[in-house]
């Protein structure tokens, strides 16, 4: 495999990303136009609707084509590309179809601006990303499969459209608590959707997933509104960076709202398991108490552990008993937290309005703080071949 992409290059390629940005959607529906007449059997890889997938191959172009001066940043999101792609059924030799379509793509809609230079940056650097993909693939595939098959023992509507779901998987699952897995319903082949794991890990294997139905949202509308117990679906590996960084966690200030209450309830399980923490502090909001569909979990563990404490807030219900207004303003009114290991999981708004407040006027390193919003893993993973 090739060291990594000429870094000179790399204005270059930024500079024929600009020039095509008008043209950018058009661009890939000729793309994939070009590969699947050259190579229409990958057609069975991607799902029927081709407007998400279109929009993820276009991120993952502008991170190929604008991240050639970092190799070692851009290594590692193609080696988690490599490894995601297995699930598709994606093989080695479908690169090479990819690569082609990609540069007579890039011909067509650069017109007189395609130059034996460009054309020659541009292969350099996918030759390397394919490469580089390859062979995390390989890597990946010695120490793990490339789905597990679970069964949904236990589904239970919490509200109109949340549901929280138990499944097993039919062989150990790997994963840190705060990660979340990628979902295939048998309802909508090749549609894959991301959703945080609940709990930390069990000596049984099974996992809660905390649901909410969004609108034309296919994999979850099936999850809360159709899947029963018994019904199979497939799970991806593991991934996501809202973890616990080493054993010694002693102040942990942990913030969710919504289905981002699943990472957070799985940190906190592993801080009791492991006596982690003396004290830590979970505030979770909503706009209504109904929409607190969990928060009888959290207080059950506050009521086992006195390091513990559960504050739960909302910002629409006056006859709600416990804090009201937004959960920055309410963290506010509980003082500063410059001395606690920080977790924030929700609405992308929520993650940013929480995170300005915390690391401004609230004394929060910005080394301590660790977010991650459902709104965003919800995207799924861009890739060159797949991602939806």
């Amino acid at each position: 495999m090739s060291g990594s992409p000429d870094p000179s290059r790399a204005d270059l390629l930024r500079d024929s990303l600009t020039a095509v940005a008008g043209a950018a959607n058009d661009l890939v529906s000729h793309f994939y136009a070009l590969l699947f007449l050259q190579r229409p059997d990958l057609r069975a890889l991607f799902p029927p609707a081709m407007d998400l997938q279109r929009d993820r191959l276009l991120t993952a172009l502008l991170r190929l084509g604008t991240g050639s001066d970092e190799p070692h940043e851009l290594r590692r999101f193609l080696r988690q590309l490599g490894r995601d792609h297995r699930k598709y059924g994606v093989l080695d030799d479908h690169y090479p179809a990819v690569g082609t379509a990609l540069i007579g793509a890039l011909a067509r809609y650069l017109g007189p601006r395609w130059t034996a230079e460009l054309q020659a940056a541009w292969v350099e650097v996918y030759t390397w990303a394919s490469d580089v993909m390859i062979e995390a693939a390989a890597d990946d595939a010695e120490e793990a499969p490339p789905w597990w098959d679970a069964v949904i023992t236990g589904h239970e509507r919490r509200a109109q459209n949340i549901a929280v779901l138990t499944v097993e998987p039919d062989r150990p699952l790997p994963y840190h608590p705060g990660q979340h897995v990628t979902i295939e319903t048998p309802w909508w082949p090749r549609v894959w959707r991301q959703y945080s794991i609940a709990n930390a890990p069990r000596v049984d294997g099974r996992l809660e997933l905390h649901v909410r139905a969004v609108p034309a949202g296919w994999v979850s509308n099936a999850l809360v509104y159709r899947a029963r117990v018994g019904d199979h679906i497939r799970l991806g590996p593991a991934r996501g960076g809202l973890v616990l960084r080493g054993e010694t966690l002693r102040r942990a200030l942990c913030v969710a709202s919504g289905t981002g209450l699943a990472p957070i309830k799985a940190l906190v399980q592993h801080m009791a398991q492991r006596q982690l923490a003396n004290r830590a502090y979970v505030f979770i909001g909503a706009k209504y108490g109904a929409d607190l569909y969990d928060l009888h979990a959290l207080s059950a563990m506050a009521d086992v552990y006195p390091w513990l404490k559960v504050i739960p807030a909302v910002t629409h219900d006056r006859s709600f008993a416990g804090d009201q207004g937004a959960l920055p303003d309410v963290l506010a009114r509980y003082g500063f937290w410059h001395d606690h290991d920080v977790f924030v999981s929700g609405s992308a708004a929520m993650v940013r309005a929480t995170t300005h407040r915390l690391t401004g006027e609230l004394g929060v390193a910005p080394q301590r703080l660790h977010t991650e919003s459902p709104d965003a893993i919800a995207q799924g993973s861009p890739g060159l071949l797949q991602g939806c």
